[in-house]
């Protein structure tokens, strides 16, 4: 399924194609997205404020539009508002990250959205240094 994820968001968000976003786990539960630093980077050599705000968003909006799909809910899907806070820099790949664990608040989501066409729902994707493994 990554690979269908991705190809999705290279075609529909361009941006994506242009960090080199890869999508490393999507799941309903679950969505992992991956950059390299290259063409992500600033003047000071670490990622991009900008990048950053985009892979976190970016794996909040997949996990909604994997759990939209996998309930047969069909919805556009808008982010109303983001916010980020930088701890420190980030000198190489990053990774983001956004989990779902609040069945009962998405219960009440899909019920907003069937009775009023529309729903909010608040998300929260995180990026950090990717983890290298050896």
């Amino acid at each position: 399924m990554t690979t269908e994820v991705e190809a999705y968001l290279h075609s529909n968000i361009p941006l994506s194609a242009a960090m080199g976003v890869q999508v490393k786990v999507a799941t309903p539960e679950r969505v992992l997205l991956f950059a390299p630093l290259g063409p992500n980077i600033n003047h000071h050599r670490t990622v991009f404020g900008g990048s950053g705000v985009v892979l976190a968003t970016l794996s909040a909006w997949t996990l909604l539009h994997l759990r939209l799909s996998h309930e047969h809910l069909d919805a556009q899907l808008v982010i109303q508002r983001s916010s980020m806070e930088y701890e420190r820099p980030i000198a190489g790949d990053f990774e983001a990250e956004c989990r779902f664990a609040d069945e009962t608040a998405w219960r009440r989501f899909c019920l907003m959205l069937e009775r009023r066409g529309r729903a909010n729902g608040r998300f929260r994707g995180e990026f950090f240094q990717q983890e290298h493994q050896g």
